[in-house]
Parts: C-alpha cells; structure tokens; sequence
C-alpha cells in the first residue's frame, strides 16, 4: 500500500516544477522554428512526436508506479525530464530536435501520472477538494516560467542560456519535491497494467482530449501566433503563454471552492463555454491587448477541466488510481500533441489564424458533452 503522509508542499513543488518546465517549451518554440529553419507543418510533425512519446510513457506508467510506487518513479523522472530540453536548441539537424521531444513526452507524461497519483492520494485522505490547487501550482509554474523567459529574452538573454537555467531549476524543484513523496507500491485493488479505456474511463478520455487539445494549443501556438499574426517582439510574445497560465492558476486555485459548491456536468459546461469566447477574442480582436485578454479567458475557461477528469479517474471502481489516470492520461495526450500538430498542418497550408479556428470547435463540442460528463462516476 501507498503511505498516506506525502508532504502537500512536496506535490505542490512537483506541479510546479512540471508547469515551468512546459513552459520552457512553450516559449522557445519559435526559437526552434528559428533555429532549425522549419516551417509550420515540420514543427507541428515535432510536436506529434512529443505526443507520441507521451502516449508509450503512459502505456506503462500505471505498470511502474504499481510496482516501484510513485516516489521511486519520481525521482527518476525528475531527473531525465528536464535533460531532454536542456540542448533543445544546441543541435543542428530536425532529427535531433524531434528525437529530443519523443524523450521529453515520453519521460514527462510518467512524471505527470506519478504526481496526479500523489495528489489523487491527498484527496481520497482530506475532508475537502484539493486537486485543482495542485494543478494550479502547474499553472503557476507556467505563468512564472513564461514571465521569467519573457524577461530574459526582452533583457537579450540568448534562448540557449535561459533553456539551461530553466531546465536547471525545475530539475532541482522537481528533486526537492519528489524527495518528499512517502514510498509505498500502488496496490489498492485492480488493475495496474495500461488497457484501453471502456466504458467511464473511455468516456472521460475523450474529455480530456477535447480539453487538453484547447490547452496544447495555448502552450504550443500562443507565444508564435502574437509574433506572426500581431507582429509582436519575441519578449512580448512571451507574454501570451504567460497570461494564460496565469489565468488558469487563478481558476485552478479557486477551483477547490467552486467544486465543493457547482456541479460537476455544470462547471464543465459553463468552462467550456468561457474557453471557446475567450478564443474567439484572441481571433476577432486586433492588436496585442485584446489577445492577452483573450489568452486569459481561455485559462480561466480550461482551468478546471483536467482536475475534474483526473479525480474522476482516479476514482473508477475496478482499477487502481495510476491506472484510471494514466487511461485518461493517455487519451487526453492524444488531443493534447496530436491538435497541435493538426494546427500545424492547417497553418501551413492556409494560416495559423484560421487553424486556431478548431480550438473554438472543440471547445464547444465540449460544453455539448458535458452534460454526461461524469456520470459514470
């Protein structure tokens, strides 16, 4: 059995650690566009890879979390994590970079079931709902990340420096955290090895992927959409990464209280909803300004979906936790790299202003699902 006495700092600081260093990407994606000399669609194929690895880590995160227990998988991956980006920008071929993202979403994903596990543990044990303040640590470390690269670069940091600093902290953070998991084997009834979702699970992995499609989208175009199609400076650009996940921190840190008191279909809906206007904003608006506002929205709109679903997981009669996770997990990484690179492919064919038309889509197929969204819970 799994010790119920992680540090809730320790969790928080493993959420962090993941959304700085996503973060780190999403803010050198047109570094790497300029590095490489690649075009949309080739960056978008780099991204699909980064889905992929995602997806094989996840096949068999349930598997190693049951056997070695989350600590032990934390530590590892904590380590490895922020290595595969740390010489993002120090090859010369798009092999290089493409190899490097696989092993990012492959190592990354495990860590994010690992710590989802964690949380799902400090849930299941309180008297009150505390996942969407761990997400929103994830959100905090993107909006910090996102700040902070910012800063660098309109300082005149070159974006391999500020790549190995980055990397560098959420690798210490990532290691004080896991430090602070209890260790224990993931055993409490079930099943721990990856099966394809049926049923509840399937259901909500669709979900996900909706939601998580939305997301990618943000950490992966916004910062590159404000240069390309409002002609912002890099520095500013970064702005747009960092004012959506500031946006969904704050939703996500009162995301606890307004779990406890709205439905859950409802909640679902009505965030879906403010995602898809929000978008909308971002794509109608002209100039600078109205886009961040719009970047916000989307945010606050995607903020409590993921929490949501992962609790629901997590909870699934028949399976244990790291597995219900990890089949949602899964699903949801499909939407959440492989949307991406959908927008990739739309954006080199006609623009990335109309391809980022699909995250208003989703959105809204979303908010139309909702109303069954948990109810196999």
């Amino acid at each position: 059995m799994r010790s119920s006495h992680h540090s809730p700092a320790g969790v928080r600081a493993l959420f962090l650690a993941a959304g700085a260093l996503f973060a780190t990407w999403g803010v050198h994606v047109p570094s790497v566009k300029s590095h490489y000399g690649v075009g949309e669609q080739l960056l978008g194929f780099a991204m699909l890879a980064m889905g992929v690895g995602a997806c094989v880590g996840l096949t068999q995160a349930g598997r190693l979390i049951g056997r070695h227990g989350p600590r032990a998988v934390l530590r590892i991956t904590a380590v490895i994590s922020p290595l595969t980006l740390a010489f993002l920008l120090t090859g010369s071929a798009y092999a290089a970079v493409v190899a490097m993202v696989f092993a990012f979403g492959l190592v990354s994903s495990t860590f994010d079931v690992a710590m989802n596990v964690a949380a799902t543990d400090l849930e299941r044990l309180g008297d009150r709902p505390v996942m969407s303040g761990f997400h929103g640590m994830f959100s905090a470390g993107g909006m910090a990340g996102a700040g902070i690269g910012a800063l660098a670069l309109q300082a005149g940091m070159a974006p391999v420096h500020h790549l190995w600093l980055s990397c560098a902290l959420c690798l210490g953070l990532g290691c004080w955290g896991a430090g602070r998991i209890q260790p224990g084997r993931d055993e409490e009834g079930g099943t721990s090895g990856f099966q394809i979702g049926r049923g509840a699970l399937a259901f909500m992995g669709m979900l996900a992927a909706l939601g998580l499609l939305c997301e990618g989208a943000m950490y992966d175009w916004s910062v590159l959409y404000l240069r390309e199609e409002q002609d912002a400076a890099s520095g500013q650009a970064a702005w747009a990464y960092a004012s959506f996940s500031g946006a969904m921190a704050a939703g996500r840190f009162g995301g606890d209280w307004v779990r406890a008191r709205v439905e859950a279909g409802t909640l679902l809906r009505g965030s879906a909803l403010l995602a898809a206007c929000g978008m909308a904003v971002v794509l109608l608006a002209p100039g600078v300004m109205p886009a961040l506002i719009g970047f916000a929205l989307v945010g606050l709109g995607l903020a409590n979906v993921v929490p949501l679903l992962f609790v629901a997981a997590g909870r699934v009669p028949g399976v244990t936790p790291a597995h219900g996770i990890a089949v949602v997990s899964a699903m949801g990484y499909l939407g959440m790299m492989g949307g991406p690179a959908l927008i990739g492919v739309v954006a080199q064919a006609y623009s990335l202003k109309l391809a980022l038309t699909q995250v208003v889509l989703f959105a809204l197929v979303l908010a139309a699902a909702s109303r069954r969204a948990l109810a196999a819970r």
